[in-house]
């Protein structure tokens, strides 16, 4: 019988064939790796995802609530202010609103009580009375025919735009303002608005540092006011009488904006704060409300005062 002769395989060859299976190893390990990765950062993403959405639904829910407590009174007996809370999809969502009318208005208010609102939160007395004569021109149209001496201001100052001259279309504006400095600008945005419509403010739920702006106010004449306050009763002639020397510079604000604050504690440790200016309409509308701001995340910050006159 003849023997079949098997030729081995050589070493080179099998080296080869063991350095493939091992890419081929790495390669598998590099794509088990990579997979990984991206089904870790899809989850985190949908999570992320779901709590967005998850806070949405709580916020509109305080809105829509908010809107309804308060269209259940007329105009004349409606809430300046209040709170209330709820539970939703494991959250505990703490609710409070108040009336746009407790912020000073940046396009109807007079130039004294911007000036002395700014005064109030640090400024000098000088820089407030020359930021809110800027204010006021930022909200201006400029004269026909005439030279434009507010716009010649910011090119003086080699910014790159020049004032809206029209109203303010967000408070955020502020900060463009000649004079106004990125601090002063996050000191002062707590007090103002462009959802008052009104020169006056609510004196009966506004800051104290609002009340202090006002014209006429004196630091002797605020104390007395801050103290009955509470008392007073919804009545021109009482709050006139208790305002004394700056009861002719408040009237009242008729406004239909407010301002919800939603604070949510979810049950699983997380929290999240938002806070929107709501307008009321008809209380038979199809809308009974509409949105008009609405900001996420906020973030609670110090600010000094400084009492009018001192």
């Amino acid at each position: 019988m003849k023997r079949r002769f098997q030729h081995p395989v050589k070493t080179s060859e099998r080296g080869f064939v063991i350095i493939a299976v091992l890419w081929i190893l790495v390669a598998l390990s590099a794509l088990a790796t990579i997979f990984s990765v991206y089904l870790s950062n899809s989850a985190r993403a949908l999570a992320t995802t779901d709590t967005s959405f998850t806070t949405d639904a709580l916020v509109s829910a305080s809105l829509e609530l908010t809107a309804y407590q308060l269209l259940l009174s007329d105009e004349k007996s409606r809430p300046a202010q209040g709170a209330f809370r709820f539970r939703m999809d494991k959250a505990e969502a703490r609710v409070t609103f108040i009336s746009e009318g407790a912020r000073v208005d940046l396009n109807a208010a007079p130039k004294e009580m911007l000036a002395n609102l700014f005064e109030v939160l640090g400024a000098e007395q000088k820089a407030a009375g020359e930021i809110a004569e800027r204010i006021v021109g930022w909200r201006t149209s400029p004269k026909e025919n005439a030279a434009n001496g507010e716009e010649a201001l910011y090119l003086a100052a080699s910014l790159a735009y020049t004032p809206r001259q029209s109203d303010f279309a967000h408070v955020n504006e502020l900060g463009l303002v000649l004079g106004v400095s990125p601090e002063m600008a996050e000191r002062v945005l707590p007090f103002v608005t462009i959802f008052n419509k009104s020169p006056g403010v609510d004196v009966l739920i506004a800051p104290a540092e609002v009340i202090a702006a006002l014209p006429g106010m004196t630091p002797g004449a605020l104390d007395d006011f801050l103290k009955q306050r509470a008392s007073l009763p919804r009545n021109q002639a009482a709050i006139a009488s208790a305002l004394g020397p700056a009861k002719a510079a408040a009237p009242p604000p008729k406004t239909s904006a407010f301002r919800v604050l939603t604070s949510l504690n979810f049950d699983d440790g997380r929290h999240a704060a938002s806070e929107a200016v709501i307008v009321l309409g008809e209380a038979k509308a199809k809308e009974p409300f509409s949105i008009l701001s609405w900001q996420d995340d906020l973030a609670t910050g110090t600010r000094s005062f400084k009492r009018a006159g001192g």
